[in-house]
């Protein structure tokens, strides 16, 4: 935090200017419950809403596995940002001018750090965009979008652009503007020549697709060719620290407030699926960038939305895909539903649909028809049943319940799970009682959920010292009441983390400079966002102790400094440590000295 000037004067104009509810709305659903909203916790495998955000206090906690903070918080653990990019970036939202920054120490940053990736994505995104407009350089790529009847609105909000077709027309631009190029090669825009000095464009030469993640940094290209000879028809930017490809989702920041409007997301297979989807009014397209669907991709859209429609062809290829999809959403708690467009048209896809005359009553038709993901996948089943003999028919069977006990069937909804059972009776013949005894049990279920972060245990024992500095962080003005002996003893007490410790350094700070030091003071003091967790916790739970009762913090507060007062001196006598230190103090002060100056007593060893 050295690098930024007034950085708790920047972060605190930024944080009154941020609404969290706002912030976090966009990446979780929330539903209003009482002064609070509440929505799944992106933070572990949640499928119950364990997530509370509080407005009055510009805060968000998890009762479940313990994240929490402020709006930073939020945002540095949402979308993997430094604390520096989730500043800039909730300023901009905000329009508030941040303090310029100091040039960086030398050494003090890496070579090629994060947002050194984002920026060089965002000016590839310009030049791209430049090159789209030029009458010469552009007029192929102008040709392709105009064939392809996407709509310059449609341009404009994906930000679709040109690569010329020359070995080094990027090359040359970042050349004019200052880029090296080492951070063209780290965003995988340029390549070094093999067995030969210099470097060439990576993407020359097709239309260029930025790859947006949800709050709408360009983080990666996808690049289609134009000339007809060019091989592959589709490239993509490799994986970079700023770009995962099984956590992306093409088009989700133009999407998703029409995801969490809607309720539902439409899932197609590329591109220009997803822009003529939103050209033709169905704003909740997005697509996966050319890879199968990943639990992270059900965690992102199941936080957002309560169905998901996956368009797949009627082909073997998509019966796969099906398949694998169904592995994916299997124990989401998610509404999965699967369209074909092979019923409804013979268009091979969205696009081509949408572009002819009746092609979006047609294709709302197909949305409409869709049918759940597991009816899909057991429809499947039952022509493979068909015709069967009994020796055939057991394993088909055996081999499906072994797969749902893999993919978790026991901790699938009961009424969910009989509804599987009775599917796999009507398809088999026999009785649910009969298919549940043949359910293989013992095996651990495959994980396809998720990554979850370890759930925290029961709630550590709070010492007298922790309840303490929670009340403080509640009511402020109860540490007017200590007098400075007392102050001296709570500094060096024993806390149960040393974060804690440092929360009360930072109270001592501001208290010096004559300031209370609230919650929101604390965490913008606080660097990581796991001191943040640890902060909010502690407040909620003092919080939820006392229910923020005046006279029950009193209470818990003259409890807790009594016992932090025997537990440091064992009693008020002219032995005790307060007493003790109080006649040093007045030593110190009868020489002249300042009593703030003198070392803090040690605790004595247990």
């Amino acid at each position: 935090m050295s690098s930024f000037i007034h950085d708790n004067t920047d972060r605190d104009r930024v944080r009154h200017a941020s609404d969290i509810v706002r912030i976090v709305g966009e990446a979780v659903r929330l539903k209003p419950r009482g002064r609070e909203f509440v929505g799944l916790c992106p933070f572990h495998d949640d499928h119950n809403p364990s997530m509370s955000v509080i407005p009055a206090k510009q805060i968000f906690h998890c009762f479940v596995c313990g994240t929490g903070g402020d709006v930073f918080t939020f945002v540095r653990k949402m979308h993997g940002m430094e604390f520096r990019e989730a500043l800039e970036y909730l300023a901009e939202r905000a329009g508030v001018t941040l303090t310029p920054r100091r040039a960086p120490a030398p050494g003090g940053e890496p070579a090629i750090s994060r947002r050194d990736l984002l920026n060089i994505n965002a000016f590839a995104s310009e030049f791209y965009q430049s090159v789209l407009r030029h009458p010469e350089h552009g007029a192929a790529g102008r040709n392709v979008i105009a064939k392809r009847a996407i709509a310059p609105e449609m341009v404009a909000r994906f930000g679709l652009g040109v690569a010329p077709d020359r070995w080094d027309g990027l090359i040359l631009k970042a050349r004019a503007s200052g880029v090296s190029e080492d951070q063209l090669v780290a965003a995988g825009l340029i390549r070094r020549r093999e067995g030969a000095p210099g470097c060439y464009d990576q993407l020359r030469n097709r239309l260029i697709f930025p790859i947006q993640d949800q709050v709408g940094r360009v983080i990666a290209f996808g690049a289609r060719k134009i000339d007809p000879e060019d091989e592959p028809k589709y490239l993509n930017s490799p994986e970079t620290p700023v770009f995962d490809k099984s956590s992306t989702l093409y088009g989700l920041h133009q999407a998703s407030q029409s995801i969490q409007h809607q309720r539902a997301a439409i899932i197609t297979e590329g591109y220009t699926d997803v822009i003529t989807c939103h050209q033709a009014g169905f704003t909740t397209a997005v697509a996966a960038l050319g890879t199968a669907l990943t639990a992270r991709h059900a965690s992102m859209l199941r936080r957002l939305c309560e169905t998901i429609i996956l368009l797949f062809d009627s082909d073997d290829a998509g019966q796969r895909a099906a398949d694998r999809a169904a592995e994916v959403f299997f124990s989401e708690p998610v509404d999965v539903r699967v369209c074909t467009l092979g019923s409804f048209t013979d268009a091979k896809d969205p696009d081509e649909l949408l572009k002819r005359e009746g092609g979006a009553e047609r294709f709302r038709a197909a949305l409409d028809a869709s049918i759940d993901l597991l009816e899909f996948r057991y429809r499947r089943l039952a022509d493979l049943a068909r015709g069967k003999g009994p020796a055939a028919l057991q394993k088909l069977l055996e081999d499906e319940l072994a797969r749902l006990v893999e993919l978790g069937l026991s901790s699938v909804d009961p009424l969910r799970r009989a509804l599987i059972m009775r599917r796999l009776s009507e398809i088999s013949g026999l009785s649910t009682d009969v298919i549940a005894r043949a359910t293989p049990t013992g095996r651990r279920p495959r994980a396809f959920t998720a990554e979850a972060v370890p759930q925290r245990a029961a709630p550590a024992r709070l010492l007298p010292a922790d309840w303490l500095l929670g009340v403080a962080i509640i009511e402020p003005a109860r540490r007017a009441e200590l007098t400075p002996d007392e102050r001296s003893m709570l500094a060096s007490a024993a806390y149960s983390s040393e974060v804690l410790a440092r929360a009360v350094r930072h109270i001592e700070e501001a208290e010096r400079e004559g300031r209370a030091c609230a919650l929101s003071d604390l965490l913008a003091r606080l660097e990581e966002p796991a001191d943040a967790s640890t902060l909010v916790d502690l407040h909620l739970r003092v919080e939820r102790e006392t229910e923020a009762d005046a006279e029950r913090l009193g209470r818990l507060w003259r409890d807790c400094l009594a016992q932090v007062r025997r537990a440091a001196g064992d009693g008020d006598g002219e032995g005790s440590a307060l007493a003790r230190l109080a006649a040093a103090r007045n030593r110190h002060a009868a020489l002249g000295g300042d009593p703030r100056a003198m070392p803090k007593p040690r605790r004595a060893e247990p």
